[in-house]
């Protein structure tokens, strides 16, 4: 496989086959979409489109560009209301079974809906996360490389994790369009074409006091002015979870149902060199 293929690839993909194992998406589930709606436009600017995945769901808009969806699906399911990333999958069947042969949870689906199949899972520390199979955003491309969203696992232990995540997504597989894993400042470091998609770092604790420090999916949102963005989401019903500082930029919020996301000034650099 050369760069070449690979970049190639990924530039032009269409379905999750063609990025196997990368970060495609992020979704809210919530109980009250109308809700959703109003703060999550008010804190970050948002306008929203109809999805094609149903009536229950919309696709949240900066600038004319997607970012996440949100979906009123969360009584239905049965899920707590949170922000979950989705990873792209060949096949959704495979991938479920992969996560209970390794003692993890399927918590629900694979689903089908119009443009593919998803589903719902736990790692074995309790990180919920999603997989899909099938059509990508229309946008998905510009999504990636514009990077409005970008990831951290909190594990207890983030080398455990990248085995148990590599050997689900197919990370490091060598098949065109697939991650790449390194390693960066006691962090796994999950890219693609020399960009960072997501990081994986350790010292969660299943049973701390602060949801930030619970295993987790971490969901960035990165905007202009991070201080602007904290104090709407505080005038508007949020609350703070941690507050950023000089050391930790980054300012992790609560929205007024209950999920949790974080707001960062900057997208994740590109890497040249990771061991």
């Amino acid at each position: 496989m050369t760069e070449h293929r690979t970049a190639a690839c990924a530039a032009d993909a269409t379905t999750s086959r063609e990025i196997v194992g990368a970060p495609c998406w992020t979704t809210l589930l919530t109980h009250d979409l109308a809700a959703a709606e109003s703060f999550y436009s008010a804190v970050f600017g948002w306008t929203f489109r109809p999805a094609i995945l149903g009536e229950d769901f919309r696709v949240a808009l900066h600038e004319g560009k997607p970012v996440a969806g949100i979906g009123a699906l969360a009584s239905t399911l049965k899920v707590p209301v949170a922000w979950t990333p989705y990873f792209a999958v060949e096949d959704a069947d495979e991938t479920a079974a992969r996560i209970r042969e390794r003692s993890a949870t399927v918590a629900v689906g694979p689903l089908r809906f119009p443009v593919g199949r998803g589903a719902l899972a736990a790692d074995r520390d309790g990180a919920v996360f999603g997989i899909w199979e099938g059509r990508l955003i229309s946008d998905w491309q510009s999504w990636r490389v514009d990077a409005p969203v970008w990831l951290r696992l909190r594990s207890p232990n983030a080398f455990e994790a990248a085995i148990f995540y590599g050997q689900v997504l197919d990370w490091a597989c060598e098949r065109p369009g697939c991650c790449d894993v390194g390693y960066e400042h006691d962090e796994v470091v999950l890219s693609q074409e020399g960009r960072v998609l997501a990081r994986l770092g350790s010292g969660a604790v299943d049973a701390a006091p602060n949801p930030a420090d619970l295993p987790r999916w971490d969901v960035y949102f990165t905007v202009a002015d991070p201080e602007a963005t904290v104090h709407a989401a505080l005038r508007h019903g949020g609350s703070m979870v941690r507050h950023g500082d000089r050391y930790r930029p980054a300012t992790t919020l609560c929205d007024p149902q209950g999920s949790i996301f974080t707001v960062a000034g900057r997208s994740e650099p590109r890497i040249e060199n990771l061991r």
